[in-house]
Formats: structure tokens, sequence, C-alpha cells
């Protein structure tokens, strides 16, 4: 499972020329699983999110990327952080996982969410339904990949989605199939479903509020029965790493500055929205505040790097940092 996981989101770098691209991010990749991070992540979006870019800033397919991947790297487990489960029809989506699973030895999970990115949906023709309706989609999604990923053949006639004898041939290399990793942060739909399917649980909340979010997903766990320690606990969150304090904060306020926010100016409480998805600091710093979050009941820790993320010096350091503070 995961303990220390590197998310690359953002695909326009400084210097980078689109046919340079793809050699870059699997420089990254491997750098990264060479230099203390048990796994990799992309996103599973088509245009780039608001708060890492304008949207027409480069963003490759996920899965397509991740089979790349697979091929150059060898240890890390390979996934999305987290595919929307309104792109693909899940048998399909359960094909690609254990496609991936096979090309990489077994390193393959599946990251999956209800969806929330309307302004792709309505760009690329997706169905964007309501809240209500993309949780039914999900909590079928996650029916459907199970039952392929363990090889049952299912026939499923569900409000969305529909199978019949779904054969998933080669199988997954991992027994059991691929684990099933579901991200965000909603009391009430997204963390029961955590308890009731995923080996794996992400929480898209602020640092802030990760004690309570391990409560509540602690109490739906023992609502249908089950262990919170079989589910691997981890946070997102952006790590701003230097060599000291104040280059650390000096590289923050520059990409947070490329982005529209000036730190200097945010009023307090947009301060503190921000900053508690952050990790900013020298390396006891950022080690400190590590060790912090582990200590409210992490299993570990997936961070993406948006002010450097592209520099594959900065991704070793923060590897290391990384690998020394969960020991």
């Amino acid at each position: 499972m995961i303990r220390a996981g590197l998310q690359i989101p953002n695909f326009t770098f400084p210097d980078v020329a689109p046919a340079e691209l793809f050699g870059r991010v699997a420089d990254v990749a491997v750098t990264a699983e060479t230099h203390g991070f048990d796994t990799v992540m992309v996103m599973d979006h088509f245009y780039q999110l608001p708060l890492l870019g304008p949207t027409d800033h480069e963003m490759l397919e996920a899965y397509t990327l991740l089979g790349a991947l697979a091929a150059r790297t060898s240890t890390a487990r390979l996934g999305t952080l987290v595919t929307g489960v309104t792109y693909r029809n899940p048998a399909l989506l359960a094909k690609i996982v254990t496609t991936l699973d096979v090309i990489s030895g077994g390193r393959a999970f599946l990251g999956i969410g209800a969806a929330w990115f309307d302004v792709e949906h309505e760009a690329l023709g997706f169905d964007f339904p309501p809240v209500k309706i993309r949780f039914e989609m999900l909590e079928e999604a996650l029916h459907i990949c199970r039952a392929m990923f363990r090889g049952e053949r299912p026939s499923f006639e569900g409000r969305h989605y529909r199978v019949h004898d779904a054969i998933n041939s080669p199988a997954p290399l991992q027994a059991g199939g691929p684990p099933l990793m579901i991200g965000g942060q909603g009391e009430r739909k997204t963390l029961r479903l955590m308890a009731q399917h995923a080996e794996m649980a992400n929480f898209t909340s602020g640092f802030d509020e990760l004690p309570r979010k391990l409560d509540v997903l602690a109490a739906h766990c023992a609502d249908v029965g089950r262990d919170p320690a079989a589910i691997n606990k981890t946070p997102l969150g952006s790590l701003v790493l230097a060599a000291t304090m104040e280059e650390a904060e000096a590289k923050r306020n520059r990409f947070l500055a490329d982005r529209g926010l000036d730190w200097d100016a945010l009023d307090e409480s947009t301060r503190a929205l921000v900053g508690a998805r952050l990790i900013v600091g020298d390396p006891d710093a950022v080690g400190e505040q590590v060790r912090d979050l582990l200590a409210t009941g992490l299993d570990g820790i997936i961070v993406n790097m948006p002010a450097d993320g592209w520099d594959l010096e900065a991704v070793a350091h923060a590897g290391q940092v990384l690998s020394a503070a969960l020991g």
C-alpha cells in the first residue's frame, strides 16, 4: 500500500517542448521511484484544473500515460488520483486497469471517485448528472470492476450500467485484482463507500479536517463490520521544499502568484484554507509536518509538487526527505 506517493498533476514544464514532454514525465517517475516514492499517480482529467493552470495547458490522457510509465518504471505502484466515474464505462475501465496491471507486473491500482469538473464534461460532451446520480454510478462501477478483477464473469443490471457474463482475460496479476482507492472527502457518501469497498482511501480535505475524517471513516467501518486498519489512509497535499524555510516560502509565493494568488494579500480565512493543503519548509520542517500528519492515524502521504515537480533534483530531494520522515 501507499507510504509515500507522488502525484503528477501538471504537464506544462519550463523549457520542455511537446516532443520532449513524455520523456520528462518518465524521468520524473523513474526519479521518484529511485529516491523513496513507492507510488506514482496522475490525475484523470482532460483539461487542466483552475488552481494548477489555464484549462488549455497540456494534459495527457491518464491511462495511456500510465501504460507507458509502466514500461519505464520497475517498482512504483501506478494509478490515477482519481478516475472520474463519468468518463468510462466501468467494464472498459476494469479492462484498462487490468491491462495496466499486466504491463506493470502487478503494480496497478484503481483510483476512482464521483467526478466533479463540470467544465471538461460540458466541453467534451460527457454527461454530468446530479451528484446523487454520480454516486449511484460510482457504487455500481465498484461492484462491476471488483467482480471483473476477480474473474467472476459478472452479470449485473443496474440503473446506470449493465454487463452480462463479463469476461476479463487475461486476469490481473495481483491476486484478487488491483486494489481499489476511493478519493474525496464527503462524509455521508464518499467515506461510506470507502468503508464498504476500498483498500485505499485518499482524503482531499484540508489537513486540519483529517482527524474528523478519520473518525467518520472509522464509524462507517464499524457500521459495516470492517476494521479501519484494513484501509490504507492517505491525504493529498502540495509539497514545497527548499534548503531553508525562507527559500521554501518564496517558492510557495511564486507558484501561487503564477496562479493569481498573492499570499501576502490573502485574508486570514483564505490563507488558512490554502495553507491547510500545503507542506512548506526546509527538510526539518517538512519532516516534522509529515510526522504530525501520520500521528493523526494516517498510513502514508501523497504529495504533488506544483512549484517544481518537473525538476528531477527537486523530486529526488523530496523523495529522500519524505522517506526519512516516514521511517
